[in-house]
């Protein structure tokens, strides 16, 4: 953790096994599970996380009964040890992989992506599929991540991703441009308009009940909703946006989708468009500024924006 300063004003320097503590007690929810994790003993991890934070100058964990809690101060020591420990490993992946020409330099190793179920299911698999193509080392692991509360955004700022897709620039979500919270950076993707969707052959579908899903980007919609008169009060909810559009289709209601939600739509619905003042969502990349340097992330954003459009 160079860069960073402890109580007496000198530099910390956490060591590699030190973060490798920190983040395993994070991830197991104690010392004894962490000491399982990592072959060592209890007392070695607590010996180790007792010096962390006399270097940082910090309790990052509360201790109890039931295991171990990140504190504030923890959780944003956990989330740079995530990142810095996977420094390591793309700084040994990259070396191994270069060739002294940087158009014919190897990439290999895991790529870890987290995104939205409709963003997993329809912008990344061609994008990955001409990365590996290009790069047959890489892994590409992919995590779906409601976007609900910190979101694929959350997933990078913790270092459990090196890239996630993310809706953009609306309250409470990463805005973009390239700098966000946790000094992310992001761009956009595309933009993509919201339509409705309702039970194919209705003669009103306006009269239906309206559908909804918790992970609904409402900073999107909502004030566009609450100017529409037409749009019932009441709602059904839902778990995800494909119950929403199998409902839908059953004859149930109504909804209000997003274009990727609705390139799974069957002969079941019929989509009407809102106007030229209908609701749009920015859908984006968010990576950190240490992984966006990286061959790797680079590539996959490259292949992202390919298809942009």
């Amino acid at each position: 953790m160079n860069g960073a300063h402890g109580t007496r004003g000198r530099p910390v320097e956490l060591l590699p096994r030190e973060l490798r503590v920190l983040v395993a007690v994070a991830e197991t929810g104690g010392f004894s599970a962490a000491a399982e994790t990592l072959g060592l003993t209890q007392s070695a991890v607590s010996h180790s996380v007792r010096g962390s934070e006399a270097k940082l100058g910090v309790v990052l964990f509360e201790r109890g009964r039931t295991g171990a809690r990140p504190t504030p101060a923890g959780e944003r020591a956990v989330a740079h040890a995530r990142r810095i420990l996977r420094l390591y490993e793309v700084m040994g992946a990259e070396v191994r992989g270069a060739t002294g020409d940087p158009g014919r330099d190897t990439v290999a190793g895991p790529l870890r992506v987290a995104a939205f179920r409709s963003a997993a299911l329809h912008l990344l698999p061609p994008a990955l599929e001409r990365l590996t193509a290009l790069h047959p080392g890489i892994r590409p692991e992919v995590r779906v991540v409601r976007e609900l509360g910190a979101g694929s955004a959350g997933e990078v700022a913790a270092g459990r991703a090196d890239l996630g897709i993310a809706t953009l620039g609306g309250p409470g979500d990463v805005p973009p441009g390239p700098a966000g919270p946790h000094g992310l950076l992001t761009g956009v993707l595309l933009e993509e308009a919201y339509a409705l969707v309702h039970p194919a052959g209705h003669p009103n579908p306006r009269e239906l009940p309206l559908l909804d899903w918790d992970e609904n980007c409402g900073s999107h919609t909502r004030d566009w909703w609450r100017a529409q008169d037409w749009i019932p009060g009441a709602t059904v909810k839902a778990e995800d946006d494909a119950m929403v559009l199998t409902m839908v289709g059953r004859g149930l209601g109504m909804a209000i989708l997003p274009e990727l939600s609705l390139r799974e739509a069957t002969d079941a619905v019929e989509i009407t468009a809102l106007g030229p003042r209908r609701p749009v969502r920015r859908v984006g990349y968010v990576t950190t500024p240490e992984a966006a340097s990286t061959l790797a992330v680079r590539a996959l954003i490259r292949e992202l924006r390919a298809q942009k459009g």
